[in-house]
C-alpha cells in the first residue's frame, strides 16, 4: 500500500524502561541496530499497526505498556535503489512513518524476539536515549534523529532516588535492621541487596519477599 508519491505508511516504536534507557534491536544476521518498526497494513490505524508490530517484533502486548506520545505529522526517508526489489523500482520510494513513544510498565522477561516465526532481531539490549546512529542503516539516520528530537520532549522526569535509600545501600545500616524497622525508616526490605552479593550489568534485584522477612 503506497501513497501517490510511492511512500509506504510506517510505524516507529521508541519503547522506554524506566530509566528512560531504549530498546536497542540488532537485525537478525546483520552488525546494523533499529527501533522497532512496520508497515501499516490496509484498514490498519497506525495506533492498531504499532501494537502489532509490538508484539510481533519483541513479544509484548497493550498491557505491558503506557503510550506517552506520538510524532505530530509523517515522517519520511528514501531507500536507496540497491534495496529495492527489481518489481518495485519505478514506484516505490521509501517509507513514511508515524512515531510512538512508549514506557514499559511490564518486565524485561516480557520481551520475547521470537514471539513469531518471523523474527526481526536476534539480539537487543537497553540503550541510553540518543542512541549511536552510526550503527544505524545510513539512509535511516536522520528520520531517527527528527524522531527523537520530537519525542525528547515528553521523556518522563525520572525519579530522584531516596537519600536514606542510598546510605542503607552503600554503607551498612541494614545490617542490624529487621524489615519492620526498615520500613519505619521509609526504605522497602525488597529494595535492600544482601551483602557480597553482586549482579551483572544491567540486572535488577528481586529477591523472594517471604525470605526477606525472615532474615
Amino acid at each position: 500500500m503506497l501513497d501517490r508519491d510511492g511512500f509506504r505508511p510506517n510505524v516507529g516504536i521508541i519503547l522506554l524502561n524506566h530509566k528512560n534507557q531504549v530498546f536497542w534491536g540488532k537485525r537478525i544476521r546483520t552488525h546494523s541496530w533499529q527501533f522497532p518498526q512496520g508497515g501499516i497494513d490496509r484498514g490498519e490505524t497506525p495506533e492498531q499497526a504499532m501494537f502489532r508490530e509490538l508484539h510481533e517484533e519483541v513479544g509484548l502486548h497493550p498491557q505491558h505498556v503506557s503510550v506517552i506520545a506520538r510524532t505530530r505529522d509523517w515522517l519520511r526517508y528514501e531507500v536507496p535503489d540497491r534495496y529495492i526489489r527489481r518489481d518495485a523500482r519505478g514506484h516505490y520510494k521509501g517509507q513514511k512513518q508515524i512515531w510512538y513513544l512508549l514506557r514499559l510498565t511490564g518486565h524485561d522477561w516480557d520481551l520475547n524476539l521470537r514471539a513469531t516465526n518471523h523474527p526481526e532481531f536476534d539480539a537487543w539490549r537497553w540503550n541510553d536515549y540518543w542512541v549511536p546512529l552510526d550503527v544505524v542503516v545510513e539512509f535511516k539516520r536522520a528520520v531517527y534523529q527528527m524522531a527523537l528530537t520530537e519525542l525528547s520532549r515528553y521523556l518522563p522526569r525520572l525519579e530522584q532516588r531516596n537519600r536514606y535509600l542510598r546510605g542503607y545501600i552503600h554503607g551498612s545500616k541494614t545490617a542490624d535492621l529487621s524489615p519492620e524497622a526498615l520500613l519505619a525508616d521509609g526504605v522497602h526490605p525488597l529494595h535492600i541487596m544482601p551483602a557480597g552479593m553482586e549482579l551483572p550489568p544491567g540486572a535488577s534485584f528481586d529477591p523472594d519477599p517471604q525470605a526477606l522477612l525472615k532474615r
